[in-house]
């Protein structure tokens, strides 16, 4: 709970949590922001803008989600992990308008377009959620002109191969039905003649019946081994009609099952659920539009809202923090200085001394040199020149 605190003791101002929450989410610095009452409102509206498009941002693509994968708790948690992305660019778009900025073009159409592509996509899944009913529906119907269209490509793709087999078939039946008719046509006639129904008219087995006989038991041996020739074939056409019939059943089956309602069945459904109905259109389109604005509503509360003291302190507080940084580089630049400085006079004073108390050596070193090249009658001016040079004088640093 926030305090109700005087105008005139608002320097101990102490905002509640959800305030300071609301102040974050509106990307303002509390230090700063305590101090300026009028802002105070101002970015807690901000953050609750912000707030807003979080929760319809974690909702959205939360359904998204349950809509490509199985598990409800994998869908809530990718929701909740996009929602934070998409809080993260809010925060991002908001915290570079400033009171100084707010009115330059190209910087505001930036923000505006990247949040008006952000919304557009968010608003798809929101749409789906409202109607859902009608695009179940519509997917049901999809999927049934679906499959009868898989039905007549499987027909096409597959009527020459059946068309030939069934010709086929047709002939070999064809011959055998002809020779069918002949056989039963002779048997009929042998029937006759021995009955006395037919032919001569005479009864029992006479020379016509014996004849007559003879050309039913040749034309049914005929038959037979017509039958015993032409069976193999039939029945390998139809084990090829069978096999063909069983491949569409097979690919229909397999197509079957890849039809789903998944998101982008459900985004095709829409719009054919769009396309001949004006009113639904309509409504459609105003419906995304409001859902873009639900995104845009941080950048529109930002940039419409007045400014007040608050970024005024934030660039004071901005130059006076420049200004110090610039003046601690330069302190610590003079004392790098100073400590250069003092270094090398140091460094120079034990120079001197050393060469100070070595003199006294130097000075009886070369005394001995002098003595010995004096001793020493056949040695040379330069030779003792160079002897004195390596052992009594200093070699300078390069």
């Amino acid at each position: 709970m926030e305090k109700n605190i005087a105008f005139s003791q608002r320097e101990t101002y102490v905002p509640g949590q959800f305030t300071e929450f609301l102040w974050w989410l509106s990307t303002a610095e509390k230090e700063i922001l305590v101090d300026s009452v009028v802002d105070r409102n101002r970015y807690k509206i901000i953050g609750m803008t912000v707030l807003a498009t979080w929760a319809f941002a974690t909702f959205t693509w939360t359904y998204f989600f349950s809509t490509i994968v199985d598990s409800v708790i994998l869908a809530i948690a990718l929701g909740l992990f996009m929602g934070f992305i998409i809080l993260t660019i809010d925060r991002a778009l908001i915290k570079g308008i400033t009171k100084f900025n707010k009115r330059k073009l190209a910087p505001l159409l930036f923000r505006g377009l990247l949040a008006l592509t952000i919304g557009t996509f968010m608003a798809q899944p929101a749409v789906l959620y409202m109607f859902d009913k009608e695009i179940k529906l519509q997917t049901s119907l999809d999927n049934e002109k679906k499959k009868m269209l898989k039905q007549q490509e499987l027909t096409v793709l597959y009527k020459t191969p059946k068309d030939v087999l069934t010709k086929e078939k047709a002939a070999l039946k064809a011959e055998l039905d002809t020779k069918y008719t002949a056989v039963n046509k002779a048997r009929e006639n042998f029937i006759a003649e021995t009955d006395g129904s037919g032919g001569s008219g005479k009864v029992g087995i006479k020379d016509i019946a014996i004849a007559k006989r003879n050309e039913y038991q040749k034309l049914d041996a005929e038959y037979q081994a017509l039958l015993k020739e032409t069976q193999p074939k039939l029945d390998s056409a139809d084990a090829a009609l069978k096999e063909i019939d069983n491949k569409i059943k097979a690919e229909e089956t397999n197509f079957t099952a890849y039809l789903n309602n998944g998101f982008l069945t459900r985004v095709e459904a829409l719009t054919n659920l769009l396309k001949n109905n004006a009113a639904l259109q309509f409504r459609y389109y105003l419906i995304v539009f409001i859902l873009m604005l639900v995104e845009l509503m941080p950048v529109i509360a930002k940039t419409i809202l007045p400014s007040g003291s608050y970024d005024e302190k934030v660039m004071l507080r901005e130059e006076m923090e420049i200004d110090i940084a610039h003046s601690n580089i330069r302190k610590e630049q003079q004392l790098k200085e100073i400590y250069n400085q003092l270094a090398f006079e140091n460094d120079a004073e034990a120079i001197k001394a050393f060469f100070t108390l070595t003199r006294e050596d130097r000075n009886e070193k070369m005394k001995t040199f002098s003595q010995r090249w004096k001793e020493e009658n056949h040695q040379t001016f330069d030779g003792l020149w160079e002897k004195m040079k390596k052992e009594i004088l200093t070699k300078q640093e390069n």
